[in-house]
Parts: C-alpha cells; sequence; structure tokens
C-alpha cells in the first residue's frame, strides 16, 4: 500500500503541473499562498490531538471508549472555530474580495482534510495501517479523476478549488464510517474538565505539530506577499516535486511514531526499530535525490507555456530543496523517536529557533532574491535543527545513534553522485539510459556497502508478514 501511495501521488504532481500551466504562475502561486496559510491555521486547530490521540490509543485499551468521545466533540468544535480565524487572519494581512472568498473554500477543504487525518488516527494507532494507506489513495485517486473531468470543461482557479473542496468532504465521511465500523459508534461527549486537561496534556504535541506546520508553509506565504505571486508559483512548481517524495517519508514516520510510543519503556526495541527505520526512510531518497541533483530539469516538461528562464528558475529551486528532502531522510526519524518522549518540548525549542531562522532570512532575502532564497532559507534551516536532532537522541535517550549505518548511507550517495557526475560529463548519455545506469549501479552499492546484506533479503522473502 505504501509502493500504491507513492505511484499515485507522482501521477497527481504531474496532473498539477498541468493546472499551472493552464492557470499560470501568478494565479498558482496565489492559491499556493492561500493553502500554506490555510495549512497553518488548519494545525493550530488540531492543537496536538491527532498526535495525542494516537499515543494514547496505541498504549491504553480502554482509552477509546473513555475518553475518545470527549477529544472528538473538541477537535470538533476547534475546527469550526479555526475557519474563522483563517480569515480573519487573511484579512489582516492584506486579503480582500475575492481572494478572501477563495481562502474561505480553500481554508474549508483543508481543515476538513486535516479533520479527516485525526479521525485515520484511531486506525493508524489500532495498527490498521493498510487500510489508512487504502484512505489516502482513494482521496487522491478521487481528486484525479474530479479534476480530468475538469480540463476539457475550461479550468479556472475557482473550478479547481471546487473539486478540491468536494473529494475532501466525500474523504472525511468515508473516514467516519469506516472508524465506525471498526470500532462502533462514537458519539460526540463535551466534557469542559476533561477537555482541559486533555489540552494540557497535548500541549506539548501542539507546539511541536504548530512549529512544524509554521516552518514547512511559511516560506510560501511570505513569497507571495513580500515577493510576487509569480515567485510564489515557481517556488510551487519546485515544492510540488518535493511534497511528491516527501509523501513516502510522512507515510513511514507514523508508522514508526506508533511502534516507538508502543515500546516507550523498552531502549531496546526502540534502538532496533530506529536502525531499522534509519535505512527504510533513507535509502530510496538517496537515489531519488540523486536523480533530481543531475536530471531535475525533466519533471518540468508539462510546462509548455513557460520560457526557459522559468524552467531554469524552477529547476534550481528544486535542486536546492531536494538538498532538503536528503537531510530529512537522514534524520527525520530522530525527531520522530524524540516526540515519543520526554524531551518533546526540547524539540518544540529547536523547531521555534529554526521558525525564526527562517522567517528572520526570509524578510531579509525574499524581496530581493524571491523563491531561490526561499529554497537555500528552507535547507540551512533543515540542516541546523537535524544535527541537534541527533545530538538530543546521543545525550538524552538510551538509544545509540547507528553511526555505522549512517557512515554507509553518506558513502552511498558519494559514490553514486561521482559516478554519475562521472557519466554526465564523458558519456553524455540519453537521460533515461542514463538513469537506468545509475540505477543499476545504486543497487549493486547497496549490496556491496552493506546497506543491505544477502541475508536480510532471504529474511524477507521467508517471512514477509514478520519483517
Amino acid at each position: 500500500m505504501v509502493l500504491l501511495n507513492l505511484l499515485v501521488k507522482p501521477g497527481w504532481v504531474i496532473l498539477e503541473n498541468i493546472v499551472q500551466d493552464r492557470l499560470g504562475h501568478a494565479a498558482f502561486g496565489l492559491f499556493t499562498a492561500l493553502s500554506a496559510l490555510a495549512v497553518v491555521v488548519a494545525t493550530i486547530s488540531d492543537l496536538g490531538l491527532t498526535h495525542y490521540s494516537i499515543k494514547r490509543l496505541a498504549g491504553e485499551s480502554t482509552f477509546l471508549q473513555t475518553h475518545f468521545p470527549a477529544i472528538l466533540s473538541l477537535r470538533s468544535l476547534l475546527t469550526a472555530l479555526a475557519l474563522g480565524l483563517l480569515l480573519v487572519g487573511g484579512w489582516v494581512i492584506g486579503y480582500r474580495g475575492a481572494e478572501l472568498g477563495l481562502l474561505a473554500a480553500v481554508g474549508g477543504g483543508l481543515l476538513l482534510t486535516q479533520y479527516g487525518q485525526f479521525l485515520r488516527g484511531t486506525l493508524q494507532a489500532h495498527q490498521h495501517f493498510n487500510t489508512d494507506a487504502v484512505l489516502s489513495v482513494f482521496e487522491k485517486f478521487l481528486l484525479v479523476g474530479l479534476v480530468l473531468g475538469l480540463l476539457p470543461l475550461g479550468l479556472s482557479l475557482e473550478r479547481y478549488v471546487g473539486v478540491r473542496l468536494l473529494a475532501t468532504v466525500f474523504a472525511v465521511v468515508l473516514s467516519y464510517g469506516l472508524m465506525r465500523r471498526f470500532f462502533g459508534s462514537v458519539r460526540l461527549q463535551w466534557q469542559g474538565s476533561s477537555a482541559w486537561q486533555m489540552l494540557r496534556a497535548a500541549a506539548p504535541f501542539a507546539v511541536i505539530t504548530l512549529l512544524y506546520g509554521v516552518n514547512e508553509r511559511v516560506d510560501m506565504i511570505m513569497l507571495e506577499r513580500l515577493a510576487s505571486p509569480t515567485e510564489a508559483g515557481y517556488y510551487a512548481g519546485a515544492y510540488r516535486w518535493v511534497d511528491a517524495v516527501m509523501m513516502y517519508i510522512w507515510t513511514v514516520l507514523p508508522l514508526f511514531f506508533a511502534r516507538f510510543s508502543a515500546a516507550i519503556d523498552q531502549p531496546q526495541e526502540q534502538q532496533k526499530l530506529l536502525w531499522f527505520g534509519q535505512r527504510i526512510v533513507t535509502v530510496p531518497m538517496l537515489f531519488i535525490g540523486a536523480f533530481v541533483l543531475f536530471r531535475g530539469e525533466v519533471l518540468f516538461w508539462q510546462f509548455q507555456h513557460s520560457s526557459s528562464h522559468e524552467i531554469a528558475r524552477m529547476t534550481w529551486c528544486l535542486k536546492i530543496l531536494f538538498i532538503n528532502v536528503l537531510v530529512h531522510s537522514f534524520f527525520a526519524l530522530y525527531a520522530t523517536l524524540l516526540n515519543t518522549t520526554a524531551v518533546v518540548s526540547t524539540v518544540s525549542r529547536l523547531v521555534a529557533c529554526s521558525v525564526a531562522l527562517n522567517i528572520g532570512l526570509n524578510v531579509v532575502l525574499l524581496p530581493r532574491f524571491g523563491a531561490v532564497a526561499a529554497s537555500w532559507n528552507t535547507l540551512i534551516c533543515a540542516a541546523v535543527v537535524s544535527v541537534c536532532y541527533v545530538g538530543l537522541v546521543q545525550r538524552r535517550l538510551q538509544v545509540p545513534v547507528p553511526w555505522v549505518t549512517l557512515g554507509r548511507l553518506v558513502a552511498l550517495l558519494g559514490v553514486l553522485c561521482t559516478a554519475w557526475y562521472a557519466m554526465q560529463s564523458y558519456l553524455q548519455l540519453p537521460w533515461l539510459l542514463e538513469t537506468t545506469a545509475a540505477g543499476v549501479l545504486f543497487v549493486g552499492l547497496v549490496l556491496g556497502l552493506g546497506v543491505v546484506r544477502p541475508a536480510e533479503l532471504k529474511q524477507l522473502r521467508k517471512r514477509p508478514t514478520e519483517i
């Protein structure tokens, strides 16, 4: 199912590239900035309740019957309040008229998406990972079908926003129906004192989730406001591929979050999960990252109405952002481990410093350098906070850092990039043949450097469910 998720996401990215090409960079830049603002407010509306409920549901068998109805009521109320907060925030930063109406539609859809993810948290906590993945894939397939049906009828920004909202509503209704099928009817039950206690307990998760949301989306909002919607469109064209590839990481990490939480008092089990997860998260990203660094321009073939300068600018942003992807592939798992422990507040402070650094750099650099500066700022902040994650795991937890594995992964990336550079410099092959040759080399390096051992592959074939 993870594989199916990975297949549908690039298909959606290609379709969204076509949409951006039809609408234009400025119009799509405005849409992406509105979406980014809505994501930030949607993250606020969660207040950490999704991660908190997953952790409690995974660790306590009675939590679903005793406390979850109250959390569901609280989460529903917060979703409604967040829409009003979003519109006020949009008005404060300068959106008026039709732009404010678009913000309401975009925000409503994203708030419902966040609510649907909260409902699906019950499936993740009870190890129904396949069902959760099916829901995610189905929503994407539905959206792709609706947008494809819209293309022959004539594409406008308003129609595009409308079909996205329709797909989200259907997916949320389906998520609630599946939750009821697995766990029975869960009625809304307001408990004021319990709500306050849960908000206090979820506060560390709320802070870290909010900070991550701001850190991921602030660039787009500031680009559209400080530079131009067109620059925001360039950044959106590049970041779309980043988001597609990061989908793999964001699909895998919640699985480890639930299992880290279940093994909270078992350092040896957490060590096994960390050492195994390091390779699961990182290895696929190494080849994808190298491909973008050497052949990233081929990903923009859908932009038939863009100039060579616009394609070159998006490609430059894409390559910088994919170095950021590589950083996440190495170190995001450490943040996931830390968020299940008592040092989650320290992680929050680290991310807050990263957000402050990012905003400061944006204020200084975006008006002059636009989307390229936003890409560099994102990379710098990710690198700084990732080093701190590893330091925290090394110093504060009883879980050793797999330095040998990290060294092998770095060596794998270095040899692959060196070989790819040599192929481009001396062989000058067509990009598809060049990529195929690099892929064959990559598989050989994975086995040759001991990143994945043949004995593990044999074990995987014999006992797939245990692996």
